[in-house]
């Protein structure tokens, strides 16, 4: 919005607007968004008839072709295609779920903790049956009273090994819980 400098034919908003076959408020958005500009003249802020003409044929042709007319035009139609494209990909992502899921190949937290739970508890059997088994198998080579030993120690180790591994499972869980 310069000053004038120039000498020019000079008109109000309510004139370009009958000019264009638009209203005044269209004129107004069209020199907000610095498609068009006024000029400061003695008689307040006006259009020069020529170069308003040229700016705005200029936007009607670029508008015409799908040339952006601005950087913060350009700027929107990136954003908005990045949202469509990331809109698009979740969409995707979301009916392959559903696929997965229909076609079996995800199954419900309960059945999995149910599974779990029954694998542990025979897993904590089997590793609690180790150490009278290993002294079983020590007794034709040593002692019984050495073998008995062992088994007491080995149990001892299988326990404290079955308790860590506990706590460290319930610290991971609610590490998970937390994120």
């Amino acid at each position: 919005m310069a000053e004038e400098t120039r000498s020019g034919q000079f008109y109000e908003a309510k004139v370009i607007a009958q000019l264009f076959s638009v209203s005044v408020r269209r004129i107004q958005q069209l020199t907000q968004e610095g498609i068009i500009e006024t000029v400061k003249t003695a008689d307040g802020r006006r259009y020069e008839l020529v170069p308003t003409i040229q700016k705005y044929v200029a936007y009607l042709s670029d508008k015409a072709y799908n040339k952006p007319h601005s950087d913060r035009e350009l700027q929107l139609r990136e954003q908005k295609l990045k949202a469509e494209v990331a809109l698009k990909e979740s969409q995707s992502e979301l009916h392959q779920l559903k696929t997965a899921i229909t076609a079996g190949k995800y199954i419900p937290v309960e059945e999995v903790q149910v599974d779990y739970s029954k694998f542990f508890v025979i897993f904590k059997k089997f590793a609690t049956a180790i150490p009278s088994r290993v002294a079983g198998i020590a007794q034709t080579v040593v002692d019984p009273v050495i073998a008995r030993s062992l088994e007491k120690d080995l149990t001892h180790e299988v326990n404290a090994m079955l308790q860590s591994f506990v706590v460290a499972g319930e610290v991971a869980s609610k590490d998970g819980e937390a994120q």
